[in-house]
C-alpha cells in the first residue's frame, strides 16, 4: 500500500504570503522545490531535537515533532508531519525565514 502526502501550509495567512511572492523570485522557486520534495519524502529535512522547539510552536501548533529543511542562501523552511491516517502523511509548514531570524526564533545565542 501506498502512502499518500500533502504538504499544506500551518495558516491561510502563510499561505497568502507565498502566493504573494513573485514566482520569478529565487525564494519562491526554492519554497517549491521544497514542496516537491516534502511531497516524496516528508522526512527529508533535519529532525529538531524537541529541547530546541520554540514555545511558540508549541503553544500556536501543538507540536510533537519539528523538521528543517535548508533552503539557498541560508533560508530555511521550519515544518512538522502528522500522520492524518495508516496511509496518509501531511507536512505542516509552519514558517520560512533567513538565517538571521532563523537564530532568534530558536534562540541561538553566539558569544
Amino acid at each position: 500500500m501506498q502512502r499518500k502526502i500533502n504538504v499544506v501550509f500551518a495558516t491561510e495567512n502563510l499561505e497568502k504570503q507565498f502566493e504573494k511572492l513573485n514566482s520569478e523570485e529565487d525564494l519562491k522557486k526554492h519554497l517549491l522545490r521544497a514542496i516537491s520534495d516534502l511531497k516524496q519524502n516528508p522526512f527529508c529535512g533535519r529532525k529538531l531535537s524537541q529541547r530546541l522547539f520554540p514555545k511558540e510552536y508549541i503553544k500556536k501548533y501543538n507540536v510533537t515533532n519539528l523538521w528543517k529543511y535548508d533552503l539557498p542562501n541560508g533560508w530555511r523552511l521550519i515544518y512538522t508531519v502528522l500522520r492524518e491516517s495508516e496511509v496518509e502523511l501531511v507536512s505542516v509548514i509552519l514558517e520560512w525565514f533567513n538565517h538571521k531570524e532563523y537564530e532568534r526564533r530558536f534562540n541561538y545565542l553566539f558569544f
